[in-house]
């Protein structure tokens, strides 16, 4: 077939142009995907596989800077995407049609509520299937395709069709780079047809695109510099606090420049957690509403002025509403936009440029320090265990804290574990991730996965209760086929825990496993893996000594028992609170 012709011959593509490891003479879609993957940061893609894309995973093999990491499922391969995309800034999954893509599809709505660039890659129908009127199998039964298209649009920010070489190339890299450039998810499928044909249009090593960076109006940059600073230096105690949507404008340096000129003390949102510099003098802790870490709160709420950068306020974040935070005087930095009070508000205005720019132009006032250090008393330590005694949830936090260095990494599962983990205190460089906005119970197996195999230097201790365990538990086996050193915590105490404190019923009740027996049998001698069971504080410590010494190279699973009802004081309060909020009677018509 000449590298011209248009697609439509029923000749196989593959067997025609086989791909080759390392071989840079084939200008096909298949080598060009896989070049501008590792090209844009990719060097692991999370796959699973099925007939429409087996071709496709041929070359993704062939790319030697490219690993494939075959997961168990699709949830779990776009979770894995997700996780890998929280360290390096950007992940990618593979999947086949409908089938796989309606599976993966949870995952990718995750990603894209928590703004983070997932590339979503499907194997699709044969580019001769399209506009006839076909049955495929993987579908519902229709002759119209577009109904995984239609299902994605709702949660990516670029879809391609890839069924025609001409405009396959144009298609991938605008698909890609816009996901770059929107921080979000975007979907792409490729007929099964297509990856092993060469086009003049794939250079034998594609020129690298350039995403132009964005530039703040000047004029408007400068006006929201001068309210906000006016707005600022009249106040008597400000604040600054940061939230989760200071990844995606890049701005971590910029907010710690303005913590560092201002004085003031910073607090992070709980969905913010890691983005925020703990080891530094001024932090003062997690502001949530009713259930902020102690004496943040307090300082927050009232400040005659605080400064929240990149924040998202949901029912969750805002502990059901119950914020005591007056818009008059906050002033939101989103990442193209700053409002000041009840106005005005200004666009085009970049937050890292933001920040940086009002960081010269505030007068020092560290008078909320001061006052935060004249109240604060050091959390209590656990009370003393009786010989035996079973294992408490704030004696086992109080040992992963002393885990924690700059060469590890924290991932909360939805859960109790939100709570207990928010009160970790995060030495330099530590990494910490937790799904907040979306929620999605089971999350953090996939995640494990994902942000092990992109972070190799730091060692993984996951947190995760045994209700979102069973959702998740098979990739357990990836991690120990890659070789992954992860610590993970599974916190068996029989439930739905953070369900019972919202709304309690049969229904939060689970089949107890056999956790570590499960684990045995999923790593059936063929890896490194070591599993123990926990009740007492000193088998803790125990495993805790393995898990760091003589197995350090190993995945550890750990399965702390924990009583039904021991749970954080954190969930307690915010249980009742997002419950009321979510029981509020229709409103009178």
């Amino acid at each position: 077939m000449e590298s011209g012709n248009k697609i439509g011959s029923t000749a196989h593509p593959s067997s025609l142009h086989p791909p080759v490891r390392g071989d840079a003479s084939s200008g096909t879609l298949g080598r060009h995907l896989a070049r501008r993957l590792v090209e844009i940061g990719v060097t692991d893609v999370f796959s699973v596989p099925g007939d429409f894309n087996l071709t496709l995973l041929d070359h993704l093999i062939a790319e030697p800077e490219l690993n494939l990491v075959g997961c168990c499922n699709e949830l779990n391969a776009g979770y894995a995407a997700d996780g890998y995309a929280r360290a390096t800034g950007v992940g990618a999954c593979v999947v086949t049609f409908t089938v796989g893509g309606l599976s993966v599809i949870n995952a990718i709505a995750g990603a894209y509520s928590e703004n983070l660039p997932v590339i979503c890659i499907v194997g699709g129908p044969n580019t001769n299937d399209y506009g006839t009127n076909r049955i495929l199998h993987h579908t519902i039964g229709l002759p119209d395709f577009t109904q995984e298209l239609r299902c994605f649009q709702a949660v990516t920010c670029a879809q391609a069709v890839v069924n025609n070489l001409d405009d396959a190339h144009e298609l991938l890299d605008t698909a890609i780079s816009t996901a770059l450039k929107e921080s979000k998810p975007v979907y792409i499928s490729i007929s099964c047809n297509l990856p092993g044909i060469p086009h003049p249009t794939f250079a034998r090593e594609p020129v690298p695109f350039f995403l132009a960076p964005v530039v703040s109006n000047q004029l408007g940059l400068e006006a929201a510099v001068e309210a906000t600073a006016n707005f600022l230096n009249k106040a008597v105690k400000p604040v600054i606090v940061g939230g989760p949507k200071l990844r995606v404008a890049k701005a971590q340096a910029a907010f710690v420049e303005l913590a560092d000129t201002s004085g003031y003390p910073i607090a992070v949102m709980p969905s913010g957690k890691g983005l925020v510099p703990e080891h530094h003098p001024h932090f003062i802790g997690t502001y949530w509403g009713a259930v902020s870490t102690s004496f943040c709160g307090e300082i927050v709420e009232s400040a005659d002025a605080y400064v929240f950068v990149g924040p998202i306020f949901n029912d969750y974040s805002s502990v059901g509403y119950s914020l005591l935070i007056k818009k008059e005087k906050a002033i939101i930095v989103q990442p193209n936009r700053v409002t000041i009070g009840n106005g005005p508000s200004f666009g085009w205005v970049f937050m890292a440029d933001f920040l940086s720019a009002l960081a010269k132009k505030l007068r020092r006032n560290t008078t909320a320090v001061e006052n935060y250090r004249r109240i604060f008393v050091p959390p209590g330590m656990p009370l003393k265990h009786g010989n035996d005694e079973p294992l408490r949830v704030n004696v086992l936090f109080k040992h992963i804290q002393e885990m924690l260095s700059g060469d590890s990494a924290v991932i909360a599962e939805t859960g109790d574990s939100w709570f207990n983990c928010q009160k970790l205190h995060l030495p330099e460089n530590c990494g910490y991730e937790f799904q907040m906005q979306y929620g999605s119970i089971g999350w953090s197996v996939g995640a494990t996965l994902g942000y092990a195999q992109a972070a190799k230097q730091k060692r993984v201790i996951a947190c995760i209760g045994d209700g979102s365990f069973q959702v998740t538990a098979q990739d357990i086996s990836t991690m120990i086929r890659w070789g992954q050193r992860s610590i993970i915590f599974l916190i068996n105490n029989g439930g739905y825990t953070i369900e019972v404190e919202i709304h309690d019923g049969p229904y939060n009740v689970i089949k107890n496993w056999n956790y570590t027996a499960l684990v045995d049998a999923i790593h059936n001698g063929e890896g490194k893996c070591w599993t123990a069971k926990v009740r007492t504080e000193d088998e803790l410590k125990e495993a805790i000594a393995t898990a760091t010494g003589e197995k350090k190279d190993s995945l550890c699973f750990i399965e702390v028992f924990a009583h039904k009802d021991d749970t954080s004081k954190e969930l307690l309060e915010w249980g009742s609170r997002v419950s009321s909020a979510n029981s509020r009677p229709p409103n009178p018509q």
